[in-house]
């Protein structure tokens, strides 16, 4: 699904305009990136959580030349569904 898919998914649910489902939809996720850029794990309720994950540099290699290469320290963001959701897809 995309943004657009989204806001026309709520359009039809809601009633308001496409503009101010746009705005909604670009508001929470507006809040949801200031939040993971600051570190902070995002839970939703009978959804998820978004967890901001350390991760230390390591060595890799390049496939093609099989130059060895050390990959740099990094933030990652996973995600974690709920029980809820879990359950919700496995029973279809």
């Amino acid at each position: 699904m995309t943004k657009a898919e989204l806001v026309e998914k709520i359009y039809e649910r809601l009633g308001l305009t496409k503009k101010e489902c746009y705005n909604l939809v670009e508001s929470v996720f507006d809040i949801m990136k200031e939040s993971l850029i600051n570190g902070e794990n995002l839970k939703i309720s009978s959804f998820g959580s978004f967890i901001v994950k350390d991760k230390k540099a390591r060595k890799g290699r390049n496939p093609q030349t099989n130059e060895t290469i050390t990959i740099s320290a990094r933030k990652v963001v996973t995600f974690r569904p709920s029980k809820i959701l879990r359950n919700e897809i496995n029973q279809k």
